[in-house]
């Protein structure tokens, strides 16, 4: 199948599976006559699976990973377990992250009187934190 087939099917846009195959995430595709790239079942599949690391937050490193992983017959699935468990660590402190901004943001929000007045507890907010940074 075309690039299109296979971006439709796997749910990766054309675009990034040029993209992909740029950084050496997969391997070229193999070409048709007219010039066109060619995907079978096998070259699918592994988009699919990048495809969903991706939507499981994995980075690009870590899907490049998890692919040697999968080709390799004699992995050890403790292998496999700690870069998911790496990856939990991560998610997790994204998580208290974005809690923060969230709590920040709904603070400034519940202060802010939304009325006529220009006073404003998050424009005011947005200037501190821009003056302590020096910017």
């Amino acid at each position: 199948m075309n690039i299109g087939a296979a971006a439709k099917v796997s749910g990766i846009s054309a675009k990034t599976i040029r993209y992909y195959e740029s950084i050496g995430l997969i391997p070229p595709a193999l070409r048709a006559e007219n010039g066109y790239r060619h995907y079978g079942e096998k070259e699918v599949d592994t988009l699919r699976f990048i495809q969903r690391a991706r939507r499981l937050g994995f980075s690009v490193k870590d899907v490049s990973n998890l692919l040697d992983l999968w080709d390799d017959e004699n992995r050890l699935s403790a292998d496999v377990k700690a870069l998911a468990t790496r990856h939990i660590e991560e998610v997790e402190k994204r998580i208290k992250e974005l809690q923060t901004i969230r709590d920040t943001l709904v603070d400034l929000t519940e202060r802010c009187q939304g009325d006529a007045s220009p006073n404003c507890p998050i424009i005011d907010d947005l200037v501190e934190g821009t003056e302590q940074k020096g910017l």
